[in-house]
């Protein structure tokens, strides 16, 4: 089973992890390749982070899931963090990738501090790493806890940090580890 591609994209906040990630479905989906999961977005005001969506891939649906005005019991830094949002949107996307046959590759952007406060994800997550499909996830490149820790200890992923001088190239080199590996498409 260790043919099936697993890739982790690490780096800085803001060094482009999930742009990278975003190039990567680009060109498997040109390849016809389908993706799903979820994916976080930025909420930028007067070019300033103040927040993020959760996203579905596939159907584009979308809360905001954590934000400098958001008042909640769960903070993590400025952000309050919504776990309904993740829980209503990206822990069903993730489901749906593991479990649809039309699903070729899943995508978990991000696997970080904020999103790890649910137990949901962390589980969901946890069983689309040991399930049998292709997976691309990014993970936050500081934290330390278990969820983080142990997909860090996993064999069968390969994690690349992402990087201001390799973040144009990157995209490129595991899109072709992931073809490489990928089932023909016929």
């Amino acid at each position: 089973m260790d043919d099936i591609p697993k890739i982790g994209i690490t780096g800085m906040p803001g060094v482009g992890k999930t742009q990278a990630l975003l190039k990567i479905i680009g060109a498997l989906e040109k390849s016809g390749y389908i993706v799903e999961g979820m994916i976080t977005k930025p909420i930028t005001k007067k070019k300033t982070r103040v927040g993020f969506y959760v996203a579905d891939w596939q159907t584009g649906e979308k809360e905001v899931f954590a934000h400098i005005d958001f008042e909640t019991k769960e903070k993590v830094g400025d952000y309050g963090v919504d776990l309904d949002a993740l829980e209503k949107i990206g822990v069903p996307a993730i489901e749906k990738a593991i479990t649809d046959d039309e699903v070729d590759v899943i995508v978990i952007d991000e696997i970080g501090k904020m999103e790890m406060l649910s137990e949901k994800f962390c589980e969901i997550v946890t069983e689309a790493l040991d399930s049998d499909k292709p997976i691309m996830v990014t993970l936050h490149k500081k934290s330390r806890t278990p969820l983080l820790q142990d997909v860090r200890r996993r064999d069968d992923i390969r994690i690349l940090e992402v990087t201001p001088v390799n973040r144009n190239l990157l995209p490129y080199k595991i899109e072709k580890i992931m073809e490489e590996k990928l089932p023909p498409l016929f």
